[in-house]
């Protein structure tokens, strides 16, 4: 399924929506893979406080990621459960930990922004632009780039 629709007005691009820490974020739907509640999550030893862990997903084995913790953010304190949106990095299965899991929204191509300069640091270096919708920002996570969890010199490596 293509992410990407031609209409005659332009190319409509479709998100999944997130929110995580009251900010709305969107995720190219060409990207998602599931929609899951996490459950018997199993810590990794010594993994950084960004990996939340590893779980059996219908036979796969998915490392989940915590994005409260990838963007700096503070724990929730909300007592609700999280949920996971599942995604895939060069045949790997990833977990992306959200708080709450919003509606499909299908935008045009052209409404899409660059990072505003006022973005919070935190969130811009996984931004790939935002769209700005009534009375709200929706920043479009680059899953690529949260993906990336080694160090730049252990890359260089």
């Amino acid at each position: 399924m293509s992410s990407k629709i031609e209409i005659s007005d332009g190319v409509v691009v479709e998100y999944v929506t997130a929110l995580i820490g009251g900010q709305l974020f969107g995720l190219p739907i060409s990207r998602v893979q599931d929609v899951f509640m996490p459950e018997r999550l199993t810590r990794v030893p010594l993994a950084s406080a960004e990996i939340a862990g590893v779980l059996n997903l219908r036979g796969r084995i998915v490392t989940v990621i915590d994005m409260r913790a990838r963007l700096g953010l503070a724990k929730a304190d909300d007592g609700r459960p999280p949920m996971a949106v599942g995604v895939d990095l060069r045949g790997e299965s990833y977990g992306l930990l959200i708080d709450q899991i919003g509606e499909v929204l299908r935008l045009p191509e052209e409404s899409r922004e660059e990072n505003p300069v006022n973005l919070d640091p935190r969130m811009a270096k996984f931004a790939g632009g935002v769209h700005r919708l009534d009375g709200q920002l929706m920043v479009v996570l680059d899953v690529d780039r949260v993906l990336e969890l080694l160090p730049k010199a252990a890359l260089a490596a």
